[in-house]
């Protein structure tokens, strides 16, 4: 979860900078990519959780 968190966080910063600065899109771009892959990272994650029985 810390990662996840850490990553959403990383990718939140390079958007913010890649959109406020000139000349910079490509953090913007960066930023976008990495969320979706900690987004996806996420999603196996749980699913895999999901998947395992209970233990009685």
């Amino acid at each position: 979860m810390v990662l996840f968190l850490l990553l959403a966080l990383v990718a939140l910063v390079l958007g913010i900078i890649g959109a406020a600065a000139e000349g910079l899109g490509y953090l913007l771009v960066i930023g976008i990519v990495l969320l979706v892959a900690d987004v996806a990272f996420a999603a196996v994650r749980l699913s895999r959780r999901a998947r395992r029985r209970p233990l009685r």
